[in-house]
């Protein structure tokens, strides 16, 4: 992990977005204390050019890393399905 002082950021930012680039994170300090860290993209090699754009004009949000939790994909007895729900259910398992 590479760190850097706001002022040779500013002066050499190029060379610092081609190490990011490579994959290295960067830690920015102001008078020697870490204020903020840059890292490349996660997944950035899957996006397509579009995406990568959009998540750079703050548009959208990258995925996060991980799988959802299994709490996520289980229905309970307060949760209730709506009837198109069935409905879709019932037609895939006729398949």
């Amino acid at each position: 992990m590479h760190s850097v002082n706001i002022a040779d950021l500013k002066n050499q930012l190029s060379t610092y977005l081609n190490k990011v680039r490579a994959g290295a994170e960067i830690v920015i300090k102001d008078r020697n204390l870490p204020i903020a860290k840059i890292v490349p993209l996660a997944l950035a090699n899957d996006m397509e050019a579009e995406e990568l754009a959009l998540i750079a004009s703050g548009q959208m949000t990258p995925p996060r890393k991980g799988k959802l939790p299994e709490a996520f994909w289980k229905t309970g007895p307060r949760l209730s399905i709506t009837k198109a729900a069935q409905a879709v259910t019932q037609d895939r398992e006729g398949r």
